[in-house]
């Protein structure tokens, strides 16, 4: 089952999100590494700025959790995880498809440029890599992070991005310039 989160419910998308974060160990710059890889003073503030959970539940279960954030006129997806243990059996399609049907505006999602396995899942669930020029001016733009995960991370535009309309709104965020502020 794909529902919102509840209140209450904080200790266990953390627990998810420590489990699945757990692939990027050695893979990104080792200064981004931390366990647990978020605490819960820093889900109170994606919370706060606007990120909204979702839940994949098994079983009475959560196996996997999913954040989507309006920010200016795009969506963002946010903290993606799925239980190490149930990874590859298409929980992730399930909550992305469930909360791609949540918003009608072209879609962003950023990622480590090494975590590999999650350029494949987006790519196969119908997102393009974008340039890295046009994802740091992006990353700039949508989200507030750290300038080194800046550095070592990517983006991927949907479908609705990636239209001529997208490309527009591209190129007039780009003599824009600014900064969203999430």
């Amino acid at each position: 089952m794909i529902r919102p989160s509840k209140p209450g419910e904080e200790p266990l998308i953390l627990s998810v999100i420590s489990d699945g974060a757990a692939a990027y160990r050695g893979k990104i710059p080792a200064e981004c590494w931390k366990e647990p890889y978020m605490d819960a003073a820093e889900l109170r503030v994606e919370t706060g700025s606007g990120v909204d959970f979702w839940c994949a539940e098994e079983s009475g279960r959560l196996v996997g959790v999913m954040g989507l954030q309006d920010v200016e006129d795009v969506t963002l997806i946010r903290h993606s995880y799925v239980r190490t243990d149930r990874q590859g059996q298409g929980i992730g399609k399930s909550l992305l498809t469930r909360l791609m049907s949540e918003t009608d505006r072209p879609v962003l999602a950023g990622t480590w440029a090494a975590a590999d396995w999650a350029l494949r899942f987006y790519i196969k669930n119908g997102f393009s890599l974008l340039s890295r020029r046009d994802g740091e001016m992006l990353l700039r733009r949508y989200w507030k992070i750290p300038a080194l995960q800046s550095a070592s991370s990517v983006v991927l535009g949907d479908g609705k991005w990636c239209t001529e309309r997208g490309s527009e709104r591209l190129k007039r965020r780009i003599r824009g310039g600014g900064r969203a502020g999430t």
